[in-house]
Parts: C-alpha cells; structure tokens; sequence
C-alpha cells in the first residue's frame, strides 16, 4: 500500500485515494474507470462527460451521469448530431445535467465529428486506439503524484481531435479521457483495480 491507496474499511480491499471520498466514485471506480472501451457509443460518453467536467468535480458529472444517458439518446452519436437548436434549447433548461451552453453545443458537434470519422476509419473506436498502438498503456504509478495530466500521446489526440473541428478536447481532457476509457491504465499499482484492467 502506498500514500496514494487506501484500504477501504466497507470491504478492505484497496483502492486508489481519489475515489474514496464518496460512493459514486467508488463504484465508478471499480466498474468504469481505466476498463478499455471499444464501443463508440460509450467512448462518446466518456468524451461528452470528460468536456462537461472541465472547471468542476468528477463527483458533480457522476451525479448527472443517468440524466446525460437520457437526454442525449444513450449517447448515440448519429442522434445527437441530428439535435437542432430547439433540442438545444430543451436540454438548456433541464437540470439533469451541467446546463452550460458551450457544453452542450460541444456535445452535439462532437457527435457529428465522430460520424466523419466512421465515415473515414471504419469505427471511432479504430481511430482512437492508434493513439496508442491498440492496446492499452498499462503505467506502473506508485503515486498519484507520478501521473502527469498530459502525455505526448494525449497532445497528439488532442490535436487530431481539434483538427477534426472537435471542442473541449484540449491535452489535459484527453487525458483523462483516455484514463476513463481505458487507452491507458493509470491504476496505482497497489490498487486492486491495476491488475484487473
């Protein structure tokens, strides 16, 4: 066990500090965060809530985490990037979800670069994991204080992502995309979570 893990008192296994604090995140923790993602529908959901998060707390997109599923059709991309401005309006005004019109509109255009990129790469799926040669980067961090908030392979996913007209994808948000996704398995090696992803 490290200063970064913790063993939880409700079952004694132990898990990485971060999640700790509240039940929510520790079921994200054990069921979601670091599994490699393949399906494009939940890689756009990982994206989406990645870009809501920016400037608040995992903790506050978890708890809206069933809202976003209904309100943007399960996260199919080939429905929301058909979602108009009076859609837009409609999701503006429910409380479901962090009503930030930047977000919002970022979502639905998001959705509609991915539809370009199926159209070019077969899948998003395919295009997202050459980022890092199909296969998750499996890191061996001792400490929350090792894991960086950028890597050179999430500035080059950024990047790519901008070209393509995607928004709230800077450096530090692909990051912790491709940690939610599984691209790479940023565990802490004392965490029961490492080797099971």
């Amino acid at each position: 066990m490290t200063a970064t893990t913790r063993i939880d008192p409700g079952d004694g296994r132990t898990r990485c500090e971060w999640c700790l604090s509240h039940p929510l995140l520790v079921a994200y923790h054990d069921a979601d965060w670091g599994v490699p993602a393949r399906d494009d529908r939940l890689l756009f959901e990982h994206l989406s809530l990645g870009g809501a998060q920016a400037g608040l707390s995992w903790l506050t997109i978890l708890k809206r985490r069933e809202g976003y599923r209904d309100l943007f059709a399960g996260f199919d991309p080939e429905k929301v990037a058909r979602f108009d401005e009076t859609r837009i309006e409609r999701l503006l005004l429910d409380e479901r979800i962090i009503r930030n019109r930047a977000k919002v509109r970022s979502a639905v255009n998001n959705a509609a670069r991915i539809l370009e990129v199926r159209e070019e790469h077969g899948s998003f799926d395919r295009f997202l994991w050459s980022f890092v040669g199909g296969a998750p980067r499996r890191n061996r961090w001792k400490s929350d204080g090792e894991i960086p908030a950028v890597t050179p392979e999430a500035e080059a996913l950024s990047g790519e992502l901008k070209s393509r007209g995607f928004s709230f994808v800077g450096p530090t948000i692909v990051y912790a995309f491709m940690q939610a996704a599984g691209l790479v398995n940023d565990h802490i090696v004392g965490c029961f979570r490492h080797g099971e992803v």
